[in-house]
């Protein structure tokens, strides 16, 4: 409130919350004169803008130009400005109140349709969170239908992975170590052709259903491989990796090597290395 009021006396328009609406995205647009003409540039996180969460909290942030990002961004806010719903259908984002449900259900029904035609089917998820019983179960659709799943679940998970014939195809693992994992990643094997997602919405009922949350689709082949690249170190984790299982035991990973790997601690090092 301290900071709306300081905004609105130096002359900004500050909009704060809206009956039944509560938005859990993490957007900024901006836009730039650039040689007489306007042109839009976007923020898309899966974590705030906050100096003291920012020092423990591990997310993603995706700064970028993309028109197919930036319009949809755009469209997004004019929405929260207005409390009108868009026009026009969400081609690039899934947006929680319109397409996000449908949209994550769409990308993991073509794994399922993949899998059925004996054709390599794989998604790895991570997330804070997964409590949503509709998306639960279709987790376990896809499972019974052969497609591979790994998924990374810091917090709540009501999903038991293992059980034949229901979850014999789900992996999970837990991460709870010096910083706060909190970025929401989805892959989809698609066919070889993979698709990558970033997001600020947990598999939650309340996220999913009750809130305006924002999946965004990462294009930039460079970004997908360093994407890849941290999912495999928490995949490959052997130090602070704990099992989820049907059993809550949730015991320490055990890897058959003698070299461990500690998944943020080799995160350090990944971007150490790109800078150096």
């Amino acid at each position: 409130m301290e900071w709306g009021e300081k905004l609105e006396k130096a002359g900004v328009r500050v909009h704060y919350s809206f009956p039944g609406v509560k938005v859990h995205s993490k957007l900024s647009l901006i836009r730039r004169l650039e040689n007489g003409e306007p042109k839009l540039y976007c923020y898309l996180s899966t974590g705030n803008f906050h100096e003291e969460t920012a020092k423990i909290y591990c997310d993603f942030g995706l700064f970028t130009a993309d028109p197919r990002l930036t319009s949809e961004v755009s469209t997004v806010f004019t929405f929260l400005e207005n409390i009108k719903p868009p026009k026009q259908e969400f081609s690039h984002l899934l947006v929680g109140k319109f397409n996000l449900r449908p949209g994550l259900y769409k990308l993991i029904d073509n794994e399922i349709d993949a899998a059925k035609r004996n054709e390599r089917a794989e998604m790895v998820i991570k997330l804070n969170s997964l409590e949503d019983k509709d998306m639960i179960k279709k987790l376990y659709e896809a499972s019974t239908a052969g497609v591979k799943i790994r998924l990374i679940i810091r917090g709540i998970c009501c999903l038991v992975p293992g059980i034949r014939g229901m979850s014999e195809n789900i992996e999970i693992i837990s991460i709870v170590d010096r910083f706060l994992e909190h970025a929401r990643v989805f892959v989809f094997h698609n066919g070889g052709d993979e698709r990558i997602f970033l997001s600020s919405a947990d598999w939650m009922e309340r996220n999913l259903t009750y809130r305006i949350e924002t999946t965004f689709p990462v294009y930039d082949p460079d970004l997908k491989t360093e994407i890849k690249e941290m999912l495999e170190l928490q995949l490959n984790d052997n130090v602070k990796a704990r099992y989820i299982d049907r059993f809550n035991l949730n015991e320490y990973r055990k890897i058959s090597t003698d070299i461990p790997v500690r998944a943020q601690l080799e995160t350090y090092f990944y971007y150490k290395r790109k800078l150096e």
